[in-house]
């Protein structure tokens, strides 16, 4: 990631203080309570910030939800998404250059750059999202909460001197942080940052995370004065034959949902990209048909928190739910498409909780297999969202804090691992991840892969070479290079371009009849070299495909001046050591 955070915020805390958070994990614990303190305050403002532009915005009254309106002023509901998209375009044309090399979430952060955020950016993409969500654009504001958490992780980290591994924890306490002062969910939070920003579990990260996770609850209680869970009834009774079936078609009809709601953004996105249309325009016109779409109902605009509560605590006709379903689904393909910034967490909770409301009382009404509605939503809200964020453990557990109810733990499971065993075997990628495909890049989820890339062939090749002009004849190279003087030797052309490599045993093991043959007949893998910039795992790849123990590193595939060598040994056992390295720093 270009501009990369510079020293200027490195070890600015004390070094007594570095000291101890790098030596001992009370250390770590204790930043991840600070982490959580700051996350809980932050996201409680940002909520109540977003709350109250939506009162001002669409003339609500005091504490209403936009999302929960039977109706609002239809000149409002069209004006005031078309404004928030015009002022993200006036947001984007003043900073967009500025931050543009500075963006990068929590996930690519600890996959790429060992949790280092830049402030600048995660504040740019805040204030983004903060202002999608708060003129009724159809996305969520937990994108915001998890970034400037996650950035402001990453900052203490910096001024800790924490090491990569501790840098990727903190990160993580930060996201945990964030969702859980999101949901009042500390143990959501605390396996959202284990299975979606982390990628691993330990028992060493437990604390600092899950420490995080409740401070930050406890206090965004406090600012948001949030309610208990939702009364939702689910009437749960001893699992059946019938009973796992519905849960095995939930678990399907919602990684169905998810791919197909992942795959709109991105049809979304290609429509709005097209050259015809101003690009500074884009977000006006997807708030356009946001705000129409909050004239036929208001439950689609901003992330829908009342239309949650609505739908799922109230008795509601099938052909609105269905409505509602399939409208917040588009309407947040075209929120996120047009250039709106905003995440689908909460989006797809309210999706799955309105597939599986609707599933329940069709079934019930069209078949004598009846499905408690109530525990149909809850465990298609667990599916939805793992089909979206790839977290079954997370949604689970996040669906039973929401609801209070621990009895739907089974049906929410189930749900949620065949959602994502579906999803990753037929579509392979998260929302997040899926975001990254989009644009070039290979991550498959946050584990630690740049190190990987950083440990590239200019890091491991040997510039000990021994060269012999492909013009020599082999007589005259057997001169040069007695027995024992060297393994391996590289050819050059006249031109000093690489012309392949020439063992040691075959050069001195050549017929004597041969002695005036060109040197070059006895050389190999002239098409088989590596580039500098290549990392690890590529040169391992290409010593599997050439089938040797050495190559040649060239400076490029057009000039091919030859600049250095590599071993396949020297690769296999720099490799193992760094595997080993980050295993240690994890488990530790």
């Amino acid at each position: 990631m270009a501009g990369l955070p510079t020293q200027n915020f490195e070890r600015f805390f004390p070094h007594w203080m570095r000291t101890f958070v790098r030596a001992r994990e009370t250390g770590l614990a204790i930043a991840g309570l600070v982490i959580g303190a700051f996350s809980g305050v932050l996201v409680g403002l940002i909520a109540n910030g977003a709350q109250r532009a939506h009162e001002i915005l669409f003339n609500l009254g005091r504490e209403e939800r936009l999302s929960a309106q039977v109706s609002l002023d239809p000149v409002l509901a069209l004006a005031v998404p078309v404004a928030g998209g015009l002022l993200l375009a006036l947001v984007v044309r003043l900073f967009g250059a500025r931050f543009k090399d500075q963006m990068a979430d929590a996930i690519e952060a600890n996959a790429l750059h060992g949790g280092r955020l830049r402030m600048g950016g995660s504040l740019y993409i805040t204030v983004q999202t903060f202002i999608s969500n708060a003129f009724g654009a159809s996305v969520g504001l937990e994108a915001a909460y998890t970034q400037v958490c996650a950035a402001l992780a990453s900052f203490f980290g910096r001024g800790l001197a924490a090491r990569r591994s501790d840098m990727r924890l903190l990160v993580a306490c930060g996201a945990a942080g964030a969702i859980s002062a999101a949901f009042g969910a500390p143990l959501a939070g605390a396996f959202y940052a284990f299975e979606v920003v982390l990628g691993a579990y330990a028992v060493a990260s437990l604390v600092p995370v899950m420490a995080s996770a409740i401070v930050a609850s406890y206090l965004s209680d406090l600012v948001t004065h949030r309610h208990g869970p939702l009364p939702v009834v689910t009437e749960f009774n001893a699992p059946t034959g019938a009973f796992f079936g519905h849960v095995i078609i939930l678990g399907a009809l919602c990684a169905l949902g998810a791919i197909l709601l992942m795959q709109g953004v991105a049809l979304a996105e290609r429509f709005f990209s097209n050259k015809r249309l101003h690009v500074y325009l884009r977000p006006a016109l997807g708030g356009l048909i946001v705000g129409g779409f909050g004239l036929i109902t208001p439950q689609v605009l901003g992330a829908g928190h009342g239309a949650f509560q609505l739908n799922l605590t109230q008795s509601v006709p099938l052909a609105m739910l269905a409505a509602v379903l399939v409208l917040k689904g588009i309407a947040s393909a075209i929120s996120l498409g047009s250039g709106f910034r905003g995440g689908l967490f909460f989006a797809s909770l309210l999706i799955g909780g309105l597939l599986g409301r609707f599933y329940a009382e069709s079934v019930t009404a069209l078949t004598p297999f009846a499905f408690p509605a109530g525990l149909a939503a809850i465990t298609a809200m667990a599916a939805f969202g793992t089909g979206v964020l790839g977290a079954p453990i997370s949604m689970t557990v996040l669906a039973l804090e929401t609801t209070g109810d621990f009895s739907v733990t089974v049906a929410a499971l189930a749900a949620s691992v065949l959602s994502a065993l579906i999803v990753r075997e037929t579509f392979g990628y998260s929302f997040a991840t899926w975001r990254f495909h989009l644009r070039g890049e290979t991550i498959r989820g946050p584990h630690d892969v740049g190190w990987v890339r950083q440990l590239n062939v200019a890091r491991l090749m040997s510039k000990d070479l021994r060269t012999v002009p492909s013009d020599v004849t082999i007589g005259v190279a057997r001169d040069m290079f007695p027995v024992g003087t060297t393994r391996q030797i590289m050819a050059v052309d006249a031109q000093g371009r690489y012309a392949g490599v020439i063992v040691s045993e075959s050069l001195h093991a050549a017929a004597h009849d041969r002695l005036q043959r060109p040197v070059l007949e006895l050389a190999n893998q002239l098409e088989a070299f590596l580039l500098p910039a290549m990392n690890i795992r590529e040169s391992l790849d290409a010593f599997e495909k050439a089938e040797t123990d050495v190559l040649a590193v060239v400076d490029g595939s057009d000039t091919r001046h030859l600049v250095g060598l590599v071993t396949e040994s020297h690769a296999l056992r720099r490799y193992g050591e760094e595997l080993e390295r980050r295993n240690r720093e994890f488990s530790r």
